[in-house]
């Protein structure tokens, strides 16, 4: 079995395991989806779709922790990047104009983006560290977002296209989940098809060595946070189409940290070098499913951090050679002792 696979099978039977549970609580219509209203439907789909935004960020993360970077002000960018659409929409006479839409979410991507490099900047060319840089910018996202909006909560009007961002569909398929598969599958072809995913696995892996080897490892990490900061205001704004608002308080609150839990969970070590994305992908429906999972069980929703700090704890101890060893060590078998030496000279 490939390294790859290796990290792949543990937190897919975290998944499977997390699944079965649901099914013998509610049965199966937990995980068999089904058409209502020409829209595809089911508590395993309504998890995916409201994982959505997360996966989003998740994916940028997981490029970020890569370059062995972090990026903690994506919460805040979630909350720029919504309160620039809803904001901008509110403000025109016609809250339908397809013009306005698309500039709005244009608008949107364009400064979030913008924003991410800025963070790519300022650990790449100005030498501050990952964690600093981005903690800036964690804090005053939230003041920048609520200038934005004049601290009111913009509510855009229900029969507005923007809407249909979160709440609408593409051949059944609710369109958050479209969205967050083909930024997936994008990365994904673009990281494994090109020569990009190995050099951050190389900047992540070993720096100076990229260096040496003529890599422009800045151009690398300013491109890492620039879609980082794509990916999350495209989350903010999936975020307030579904809500028809933007809250530049709550909006993504604490979003950064389960993407990091995503990530982690996913197989990808904090410590840069190699990245999984479909691991990140199934460490998102791990925490979404989860939380589905405590309500099921019966449990109150104040388990949810202390469950998912297990998840965390469990998933990394099955990922871990050295604890895997340890645990399997009393089943191995021993080698046989050598022989005497008197009886081999015998022989």
């Amino acid at each position: 079995m490939s390294s790859y696979a290796k990290r792949l099978m543990w937190p897919v039977l975290v998944l499977v395991a997390l699944i079965v549970i649901n099914v013998s609580v509610t049965g199966f219509d937990f995980i068999v989806p089904h058409v209502n209203d020409g829209r595809l439907s089911g508590a395993f789909v309504n998890i995916l779709r409201r994982s959505a935004p997360l996966l989003l960020i998740a994916l940028g993360m997981t490029l970020v922790i890569a370059t062995k970077g972090i990026d903690l002000s994506v919460g805040a960018v979630y909350a720029i990047g919504a309160a620039i659409a809803c904001q901008m929409i509110i403000d025109a006479p016609d809250q339908s104009a397809a013009g306005l839409i698309f500039s709005a979410i244009a608008l949107a991507l364009v400064v979030t983006a913008v924003i991410g490099a800025w963070n790519g900047t300022m650990v790449a060319y100005f030498g501050i560290q990952p964690i600093v840089a981005t903690l800036i910018l964690m804090i005053a996202g939230r003041g920048i977002a609520q200038l934005v909006t004049g601290g009111q909560i913009p509510k855009v009007e229900d029969s507005s296209p923007f809407t249909q961002l979160g709440r609408g569909e593409l051949f059944t398929v609710p369109l958050p989940i479209v969205i967050a598969v083909l930024m997936l599958v994008a990365l994904a072809l673009l990281t494994r098809r090109t020569a990009l995913g190995m050099l951050l696995e190389s900047v992540g892996g070993n720096p100076e060595a990229s260096r040496l080897a003529g890599i422009r490892a800045k151009g690398i990490t300013v491109l890492v946070y620039l879609v980082c900061g794509l990916c999350a205001g495209l989350a903010g704004l999936i975020g307030a189409a579904n809500l028809g608002s933007a809250d530049a308080n709550n909006g993504g609150l604490w979003i950064e940290l389960d993407a990091i839990l995503a990530v982690v969970i996913g197989g990808t070590a904090l410590l840069g070098g190699r990245f999984y994305l479909l691991g990140t992908a199934i460490g998102v429906v791990i925490i979404g499913t989860l939380e589905d999972t405590i309500i099921n069980v019966g449990l109150s929703s104040q388990w949810q951090f202390t469950a998912k700090a297990i998840v965390v704890f469990v998933v990394a101890l099955l990922q871990s050679p050295e604890f895997r060893g340890w645990i399997l060590k009393p089943f191995k078998r021993r080698p046989a002792a050598p022989a005497p030496a008197k009886e081999v000279a015998a022989k």
